[in-house]
């Protein structure tokens, strides 16, 4: 049960509002400490249901381009492959296992992704909104549009993107 009176700010990446904590945070994706917090109890609860689970690929793709990370090369290869997802997702209406297979087909070359400047906001949905629903629907739903303007927060390198992905395993991978 949420304490009323606790404190809370501001992730500096993605910009939702969590409790103001001290704790662990991913090692390369940039997050405040209860956002990473509140980004686990998400993915538990998708982990501890299946009915849940057909929309987890879409939790950790968004979740990971609104806490990008640096520059180093993990930071742009994490960034790279789960944007192509998201486009394989969104765009060509793969299944969660066949943009999955296409996603590890793209990072088999994923040394040629290149930086991307982040946008300046990365959607009016967070993590702190998906683990405020209740109910498995409002859950789903919550996840695709997170998902949806996670993915048109990077509208301005979506060419770059699309260049990404494997042509070759789309082919193999239609719907």
């Amino acid at each position: 049960m949420q304490n009323i009176n606790m404190n809370t700010c501001k992730c500096f990446s993605c910009g939702g509002v969590y409790p103001d904590i001290d704790g662990p945070v991913h090692r390369y994706m940039n997050s405040s400490p209860g956002c990473w917090s509140v980004y686990g109890e998400v993915l538990a609860r998708e982990y501890s249901d299946p009915v849940y689970f057909e929309v987890h690929r879409l939790t950790v793709d968004a979740y990971a381009v609104q806490h990008p990370g640096s520059t180093d090369r993990q930071s742009i290869q994490s960034v790279g492959v789960h944007l192509v997802r998201l486009c394989l997702f969104l765009e060509h209406g793969l299944t969660a296992d066949k943009a999955n297979n296409a996603m590890l087909e793209a990072g088999k070359n994923k040394n040629s992704f290149i930086f991307i400047d982040p946008p300046k906001h990365f959607g009016s949905i967070t993590a702190a909104d998906v683990n405020k629903v209740s109910s498995v629907e409002e859950h789903k739903a919550i996840v695709r549009d997170w998902a949806q303007t996670a993915w048109e927060a990077w509208s301005m390198h979506h060419d770059t993107i699309r260049e990404w992905l494997p042509n070759q395993a789309l082919h193999r991978t239609s719907r």
